[in-house]
């Protein structure tokens, strides 16, 4: 009998079991904010899709590229990918001072979305107390080269570390600006459009998740965006509030939610294969991570940095 098909990462992977906690959500929108600080990737996306009309369709793609590649099959993972290069390969951005036209598909631009989602997921869960080891970290940061393959980056070219992605960051941060399209993410995410009798809810419960990945942000997006964030501690212990809260809804239920990749995961590895935070491998074995050197990332500069501590 042939042994069933788990995917590019795997049950034993610190990506499976990170992808299945509901801070991921928080730690997404932050990754929008982040990512909308690059004016040439940020053009990129508003010259090409009606962001402001499907947004939300927008993320809802993100969310299933993410759940397809960390918990579907190899085929469904590179099928995933090979449609994302494609797309990438028809669209391109023109810089309205020069008038360049450029690929959105560029290295330089595909880097810098990779490493703001990786930072982003990694950093909000950290930071509202999932626990992962500075090993188990890296060992994250490094099992998404093979994610950065999918979109068309070479591996080798993409930080391994937690340590490496900081230096990313520190090497990026003078591209960085908050040009009208960053504006127009930043109004957006605030004040998404939807109908009338949403508009309660919007303001009840997506504006508090809006606000909490604002304020997540490294200090120099914060002073890029000229808003203001509570003190570093007080972002800590709400995003460990909101992190401990969301963890108590039952995973069963929270899994219910379309699309289902960690059901049907489940279904195809058996229950064995059910994502638990309480089964991240902290020690590695430095013959088996898949990492190019060891390191951490410092606090404030853009990558996740240190180990952040539950209040209490």
């Amino acid at each position: 009998m042939r042994e069933a098909d788990a995917g590019l990462f795997g049950p034993s992977s610190v990506t499976w079991q990170v992808h299945g906690d509901p801070m991921m959500w928080v730690a997404g929108v932050r990754a929008l904010y982040l990512q909308a600080l690059h004016p040439r990737a940020v053009r990129g996306v508003m010259q090409n899709s009606d962001f402001r009309k499907d947004a939300w369709g927008r993320l809802m793609r993100t969310a299933h590229f993410v759940g397809t590649t960390t918990y579907g099959t190899t085929q469904a993972a590179e099928k995933a990918g090979a449609r994302v290069r494609k797309i990438h390969s028809m669209l391109s951005a023109v810089d309205p001072d020069t008038g360049e036209r450029y690929g959105v598909d560029e290295p330089e631009l595909l880097l810098w979305v990779h490493c703001a989602e990786i930072d982003s997921y990694l950093h909000v869960l950290r930071r509202s107390g999932f626990p992962l080891s500075d090993t188990a970290a890296d060992r994250y940061v490094a099992e998404h080269r093979e994610s950065a393959r999918l979109v068309g980056l070479d591996p080798d070219g993409v930080p391994a570390s937690t340590a490496e992605l900081a230096a990313y960051f520190e090497k990026v941060r003078p591209d960085l600006a908050a040009g009208p399209e960053a504006r127009a993410v930043d109004d957006f995410l605030l004040r998404p459009p939807t109908k009338a009798l949403l508009v309660p809810a919007r303001a009840l419960l997506w504006r508090r998740v809006a606000n909490l990945a604002y304020a997540s942000l490294p200090r120099y997006a914060h002073e890029l965006y000229g808003r203001p964030a509570p003190p570093p501690p007080t972002v800590t212990r709400r995003l460990a509030a909101t992190g401990t809260l969301l963890r108590l809804v039952p995973a069963r239920v929270r899994w219910q939610l379309p699309p289902k990749h960690i059901l049907r995961a489940m279904a195809r590895l058996g229950p064995g294969a059910r994502p638990d935070r309480r089964n991240v491998p902290y020690k590695v074995d430095r013959r088996d991570a898949i990492l190019d050197g060891p390191g951490r990332a410092q606090r404030g500069n853009g990558g996740d940095g240190t180990r952040w501590r539950t209040p209490g």
